[in-house]
């Protein structure tokens, strides 16, 4: 079981940016793929995008691309949400995820592990 934690929410204006950061423990093992989700209230969870703990290959919903960018420090076992030109209908819980397989799975329900979330409000 991967243990994970993320940071870096906060309050921005629109237009702004924000990074988030998820620290992962536990054995990542090359094949996972770490997601990042968000949850606004009243909403199912939403997924964002992906990146393969081998390699560099990423993946996004439509509604980010363009403006959020995963990346990796696999030395730190951390991933990262580079977020720009935020908009207020990105205001949600973020949450990271790991998934032990390369399949690219867009459902939360098939993601086995979860940190705990950190909030992001953007203001208008």
């Amino acid at each position: 079981q991967v243990q994970l934690v993320e940071s870096g929410g906060g309050l921005v204006q629109a237009g702004g940016s924000l990074r988030l950061s998820c620290a992962a423990s536990g054995r990542i093992l090359s094949s996972h793929n770490m997601g990042w989700f968000r949850q606004a209230p009243g909403k199912e969870r939403e997924f964002v995008g992906l990146i393969r703990w081998s390699g560099d290959i990423t993946y996004y919903t439509d509604s980010v691309k363009g403006r959020f960018t995963i990346s990796k420090d696999n030395a730190k076992n951390t991933v990262y949400l580079q977020m720009n030109s935020l908009e207020p209908g990105d205001t949600a819980v973020y949450y990271c995820a790991v998934r032990p397989f390369t399949t690219v799975v867009t459902t939360a329900s098939g993601w086995p592990d979860w940190g705990q979330g950190t909030q992001v409000t953007v203001s208008s």
